[in-house]
């Protein structure tokens, strides 16, 4: 074996978004034989660095600014000299490649993109900044082809650079997380009632992800059959998705239950999943709600979802910010059988194993070590 190649990973906090997620994935599938991981963060408590393999090596920054993090970082990059610094998220980028660039050495950044920036006709007049930046960059990761295609044509990037490689989905740890955990005491009741259907999502309560047309298709259903609606995560909207609830006189039926650290154990147990946002880079979620076995329901959020329910293949897809018709796909998958249930999962959970951890980090492997030998 030759020397292991070191690859740093910078990410702002191990938290419990999206991108914290691919980083643990990626950091906990790595082939340790062959590289030497190392996380660095800002000086931030994370949810899911308890779930980090002890073996990585992780630093924090001793700032929670970002700026303030570019000194510090270029130093660590001085000292241990990694062939590959790989970061995510636009403006952590710009940081990862600042800090090289000011340590002098000769690492390679390679920048992972989620955004849609520029998209619905908006100039974004970051993207000029992001697309300069990225030229420093060897390459750019997109999580989906639609966000490859963005990259290419508002952040104006060579498209050689641009290599799409979906999001690592952990399938056996989702299994296992199903099976182990619990549904916390006081959101149990929802559950319990065979009568009463529950419908489930999850994600930031922010408007990208329009959780008030699902709240609005939720009323509709609820005219026709007995249900709940559990909404899981946290954000700046839940003050006013409440007052939207409490308008629809829907507070007996709709709970917002936060964020979970195992979301997993209360898909597993609701009768659909339903994804209501505008737009999606990729749509993570909808690969763990696939893994989880639970049928779907899903805007047509591009690319993503498109992309990770194949038009329809897998789930069922709805247009964008149509209330009424997500009402009635709602209440026609709550009307399946257990024959046709079980041929929607056990489909959906063969895609949700197309992006498997260990298959989607040989990609990253592989990638690193075709740009280290650039």
């Amino acid at each position: 074996m030759g020397e292991k190649k070191k690859i740093f990973f910078f990410i702002y906090q191990l938290g419990s978004g999206g991108a914290a997620r691919t980083m643990l994935n990626l950091l906990n599938n790595m082939d340790l034989e062959q590289f030497e991981p190392t996380l660095i963060t800002l000086n931030y408590e994370g949810d899911y660095e308890k779930y980090l393999k002890k073996e990585i090596t992780f630093i924090k920054l001793p700032t929670r600014r970002l700026r303030s993090g570019i000194i510090p970082f270029s130093k660590i990059i001085k000292k241990e000299k990694p062939d590959i610094v790989f970061s995510t998220i636009p403006n952590y980028n710009l940081i990862a490649i600042a800090a090289r660039l000011l340590s002098g050495h000769k690492a390679k950044n390679i920048v992972r993109e989620a955004a849609l920036l520029g998209t619905e006709g908006k100039r974004n007049t970051n993207l000029k900044i992001y697309g300069l930046a990225y030229r420093f960059s060897k390459k750019v990761v997109a999580l989906s082809e639609g966000v490859r295609q963005n990259i290419i044509q508002n952040y104006k990037v060579n498209p050689k650079k641009v290599q799409v490689i979906y999001n690592p989905v952990d399938v056996e740890n989702i299994e296992s997380l199903m099976k182990q955990g619990k549904i916390a005491e006081e959101y149990q009741s929802i559950f319990n009632d065979p009568k009463e259907k529950v419908i489930i999502t999850a994600g930031r309560l922010v408007d990208d992800k329009d959780q008030a047309t699902l709240i609005h298709a939720f009323a509709k259903l609820r005219k026709n059959i007995s249900a709940s609606l559990v909404i899981l995560g946290e954000g700046e909207l839940e003050e006013k998705l409440k007052k939207q609830v409490k308008a629809l006189h829907l507070e007996d039926a709709v709970f917002f239950v936060g964020f979970q650290e195992n979301p997993y154990v209360y898909f597993n147990q609701a009768d659909i999943f339903v994804l209501s946002s505008k737009r999606e880079g990729f749509g993570h979620v909808l690969t763990e709600a696939l893994a989880a076995r639970i049928p779907i329901i899903s805007t047509d959020a591009r690319p993503g979802a498109a992309e990770v329910l194949d038009n329809g293949k897998y789930g069922v897809i709805t247009p964008v910010g149509d209330a009424d018709a997500l009402a009635a796909q709602m209440e026609d998958a709550l009307h399946w059988d257990d024959e046709k249930r079980n041929q929607v999962t056990e489909k959906g959970w063969e895609r949700a194993v197309s992006f498997r951890a260990e298959k989607i980090v040989k990609e990253y492997e592989k990638l690193f070590k075709q740009t280290i030998d650039q």
